[in-house]
């Protein structure tokens, strides 16, 4: 009986880490497949699809307040896109914890409690982000095509973003994120008010960790969608390769190196 129980318990494990597979796979390749139609549809027309605003030519009078409902839409969809995935190994080890508790007649709390907390502190970020474009298109920083218009700007986010891979506080943040079951083993909390709470503190590390590399897309272009494909893979890099931690201080001197060249040659 002892081993016909342990076999249906591994069928469980295996049947539930497939369940959270698909369901991340689907949701990033739906986030992805609508910002590219997005991407698309503003290069063909000139138009940006998910806010109804006219993305070319001069637009001297700004963007009003209510367009950032649809700039937070755009963030969002775009977060989720890039971040799920690197946040995949955190999620597939809360599913096998939680399945084991579970065996073990704990309170079972489904993956989606967690995944909701660590997405509700992106969904934050995205507020601010859209907060922050609308302004920079406001004061001309910020091309209506979503690029910035200043290379001393531009410059300056490479800087200060290849500065911050070196700071403690995105060491701490970075190791977190690499580490998942330690995160997990020290920081279990019941129920689902605990699931929550777990993924709205792994979103924050997540959050410490990336937020300047999200502030990068300003300078190439927000739906440029080679350079936010480019920012995902490294942000996806960084914090499953062996050597993460260097290749992110790596990548902060060639940032530095990259902004000292736009603000020399836009000073020249």
């Amino acid at each position: 009986m002892l081993g016909e129980d342990d076999t249906s318990l591994e069928a469980v494990l295996k049947r539930d880490r497939a369940i959270v597979i698909a369901g991340l796979i689907g949701i990033t390749a739906l986030a992805w497949l609508y910002m590219v139609h997005e991407a698309r549809a503003m290069a063909n027309t000139g138009v940006c699809q998910c806010m109804g605003m006219k993305m070319s030519g001069p637009d001297v009078q700004g963007w009003s307040v209510s367009r950032l409902i649809p700039l937070f839409l755009m963030w969002a969809e775009m977060m989720v896109a890039m971040m799920l995935p690197s946040a995949a190994s955190m999620i597939l080890i809360f599913a096998c914890v939680n399945r084991n508790r579970r065996a073990q007649e704990h309170p079972f709390v489904p993956t989606g409690i967690f995944l909701l907390g660590y997405l509700a502190v992106w969904t934050a970020f995205s507020a601010l982000a859209a907060v922050a474009q609308w302004a920079l298109h406001a004061t001309a920083l910020l091309s209506p095509m979503m690029v910035s218009t200043s290379p001393i700007l531009g410059g300056l986010l490479l800087i200060a973003a290849g500065f911050f891979q070196w700071t403690p506080l995105k060491n701490a943040c970075l190791t977190h994120c690499r580490s998942p079951l330690s995160f997990l083993m020290t920081d279990w909390r019941e129920g689902k008010p605990g699931a929550f709470v777990m993924g709205l503190k792994h979103g924050a590390y997540c959050t410490g960790c990336c937020w300047f590399l999200m502030a990068l897309l300003f300078v190439a272009g927000v739906m440029n969608m080679w350079w936010v494909a480019i920012i995902a893979v490294f942000v996806l890099v960084e914090k499953a390769a062996p050597n993460g931690l260097l290749l992110g201080r790596l990548a902060g001197l060639l940032l530095t190196v990259w902004g000292a060249w736009l603000i020399g040659g836009a000073l020249v």
